[in-house]
């Protein structure tokens, strides 16, 4: 009986959370739709108590979501709303945008070009074509990946600021994956730099043995490094030659969708 009662409160902890959370989409689609509402407007719109109303207001105020009137009282929707509209929009673009610099590399070179973008502290892959020769990389598409050990992570690793950089190493370790890896934080800075300079990132056999991949960061209309491209292939066919060359072809075409979704240096 014990058990079925911890069941039961947690199904209605659950449930009530459910309610909780359609109501505050509720509250910001009644916003959307109308001039700037008060909290007696509101409550009646969606058939709730004023104290109830009052509380969800708090909340979505408190993380940007809707802004109060000092004067008035009254709600507008909030700029944190623009914020997530605005990587919603990048993140779609980037997609569209990218394709067709995907296949033109895939074509020059014959490897699989990935495509990715930010996520948190890692990389998520998004779009990916496949080399068509029978020792390949394949897609990934909607894994994960570490920022320190892959060329996509690395390209956007490389753009962003040191005290972040040294979080996401405390908070996400250097693992060893391969007999590659760095897992020095002074290396991987002066990997960074060296990324910098050059203008892409390298993966020598760090996430996977065997494997070599070239990547170049992606930026969006404020300069921020968001998304990132890359080239993998087998080592024995990326020569050192052979990754001068790709890395030209992957800077050269991150720099042109970035200037696409509005970056100007």
């Amino acid at each position: 009986m014990y058990t079925v009662h911890i069941k039961e409160h947690c199904s209605y902890i659950g449930t009530d959370l459910v309610n909780s959370v359609l109501k505050a989409v509720k509250i910001l689609e009644i916003i959307g739709r109308s001039k700037p509402l008060g909290i007696s407007e509101i409550g009646r719109e969606l058939d709730i108590p004023k104290s109830s109303t009052h509380n969800l207001l708090q909340t979505l105020e408190s993380e940007g979501f809707v802004e109060r009137n000092q004067d008035t009282n009254k709600y507008n929707l909030g700029t944190r709303l623009i914020e997530l509209g605005y990587r919603a929009q990048n993140d779609l673009a980037i997609c569209r945008i990218a394709k067709p610099y995907l296949n033109g590399i895939n074509q020059e070179t014959d490897e699989t070009v990935h495509l990715t973008i930010l996520d948190g502290e890692e990389v998520l892959y998004v779009d990916c074509v496949e080399s068509k020769r029978r020792m390949r990389t394949y897609s990934v598409i909607g894994i994960k990946a570490p920022l320190y050990c892959t060329a996509v992570g690395k390209a956007i690793m490389a753009e962003l600021p040191e005290k972040n950089i040294k979080n996401i190493i405390k908070t996400r370790g250097l693992r060893r994956l391969t007999d590659s890896t760095i897992t020095n934080a002074s290396s991987l800075f002066q990997d960074l730099l060296e990324t910098r300079t050059r203008g892409y990132s390298i993966d020598n056999k760090e996430h996977e043995d065997q494997l070599i991949c070239v990547g170049s960061v992606i930026r969006d209309a404020s300069g921020e490094a968001f998304a990132s491209l890359s080239v993998s292939g087998p080592s024995d066919r990326m020569t050192e030659e052979r990754i001068i060359h790709i890395g030209g072809l992957v800077k050269n075409a991150t720099s042109e969708i970035s200037r696409k979704l509005g970056f100007r240096e």
